[in-house]
């Protein structure tokens, strides 16, 4: 169960394969500006990555992974913790205006909520977690029966439009996520939905996050 009812938002879409990450966040930042200028609408942009770790502004240096590994680790300018994109796994980027009560906290809860939406609409139970007081942030989408979490979240707004969004792990290998303090959460299990339910399909899954983002 949805904690609420989300109003429609309709966003245009963009679909890609496998983008390079230093392309796809100038490609992004591209779309921002054209957004602020009402050049474009909002925008949801669904592609992968190959094997890269991203960091955001908080994350320690003991959280990164040991050079050996030979996965490039790359600074963002987007908020959450250090992050795995690989083969296997959609990522989609949100260029959104937000309303004129709205935060960038508050959309970020959608998001989580729709990709709850999307991934009961491909059998598995998800659900959206409270941080505890003092605790680190539970942003993001956990697995409801087995506590795992299976979507990273990290996001920034400027001038009132979203931008970076969420890494939804579809199939592929898990190992890389092994490497690191993922999130900023030494305990944390990262998973997969062919982990969950035994197969996977990214086709059936990017449709499924299409029609709870409302893109098309």
């Amino acid at each position: 169960m949805l904690d609420r009812v989300m109003a429609p938002r309709p966003l245009s879409l963009i679909t890609d394969e496998l983008v390079d990450y230093t392309e796809a966040t100038t490609r992004m930042a591209e779309l921002v500006e054209q957004r602020k200028a009402d050049e474009i609408g909002d925008t949801l942009w669904l592609l992968s990555h190959p094997q890269v770790f991203t960091v955001g502004r908080r994350t320690r240096p003991e959280h990164l992974p040991d050079p050996s590994h030979g996965v490039p680790v790359l600074e963002t300018n987007r908020g959450g913790q250090l992050t795995y994109h690989g083969p296997g796994q959609l990522v989609g980027y949100l260029i959104v205006r937000l309303g004129a009560h709205e935060g960038i906290v508050d959309y970020v809860r959608e998001v989580e909520l729709r990709l709850v939406e999307a991934l009961a609409t491909v059998g598995l139970p998800a659900e959206r977690r409270e941080t505890p007081p003092g605790e680190e942030l539970l942003t993001g989408v956990w697995t409801r029966d087995t506590g795992r979490k299976i979507t990273s979240i990290g996001m920034r707004q400027s001038r009132g439009v979203t931008s970076h969004g969420f890494a939804l792990n579809v199939e592929g290998d898990l190992t890389p996520w092994q490497w690191v303090v993922a999130c900023g959460l030494p305990d944390v299990d990262m998973t997969s939905i062919a982990r969950e339910l035994g197969s996977a399909s990214m086709a059936d899954t990017r449709t499924a996050v299409r029609a709870a983002f409302e893109a098309g």
